[in-house]
């Protein structure tokens, strides 16, 4: 067993709520551009600025991920590959049956949230296979990877958080505690020690301290 911590989240910033948006869903980030999915279009802003520099229309209701090169999104029942340049649709693949809402890319695979069900699910990006499954035991919302590390979001009976877990085990090996009334939805690492997270319906996108280990 891991020893585990629990932490505050520390909120760093906050940007929104965006004019015209009712919830955020997805949340990525291609090294300059945060990119947050509003449920008929993918926006893309700077975060220096929070100027929303573009956007590309087609159905975005749960995860966002970047792979270094393409866009993915969960739309219902599949998930696009997009070109961020162009917005077009590349190819679709099916999404896991279930109530999906997360979506990340680390170590040449889809990684897939799934809410109520309490599930990640790891993805063949080329036919969306499911190639593994850890379980959680809430809700899960967004997820990203970073360092190596797991992190997915929680949001369940109005509490919300950030947890670090083991993906062979699924432990619980770090929590950050979100303040009340404020929950996760997508979630993204800077690659540093941000994580970007989606606000849900309150249109509005968080960075949040990722702790340091001494």
């Amino acid at each position: 067993m891991h020893p585990s911590s629990t932490s505050t989240a520390e909120i760093l910033h906050e940007y929104g709520p965006f004019p015209g948006i009712d919830a955020i869903h997805g949340v990525t980030y291609d090294g300059k551009q945060v990119w947050f999915a509003t449920g008929d279009r993918l926006d893309a802003f700077d975060p220096a600025s929070g100027r929303t520099l573009r956007s590309i229309d087609g159905t975005a209701n749960a995860g966002t991920a970047f792979d270094g090169r393409h866009l993915y999104q969960i739309a219902g029942d599949r998930i696009r590959r997009i070109d961020p340049e162009t917005g077009r649709e590349l190819a679709t693949i099916p999404a896991p049956s279930g109530d999906n809402s997360g979506l990340a890319w680390a170590e040449g695979s889809l990684w897939v949230g799934q809410y109520r069900d309490r599930r990640i699910h790891q993805v063949d990006p080329g036919s969306g296979a499911v190639l593994r499954t850890i379980e959680s035991n809430r809700f899960v919302t967004g997820i990203t990877w970073v360092d190596g590390e797991l992190w997915h979001g929680t949001w369940e009976d109005d509490a919300s958080d950030i947890r670090r877990i083991d993906p062979v085990t699924a432990e619980v090996l770090d929590r950050i505690e979100m303040p009340p009334d404020t929950g996760v939805s997508g979630l993204e690492s800077d690659g540093g020690d941000r994580f970007y997270c989606g606000g849900g319906n309150s249109a509005k996108l968080r960075v949040v301290r990722r702790p340091t280990r001494s």
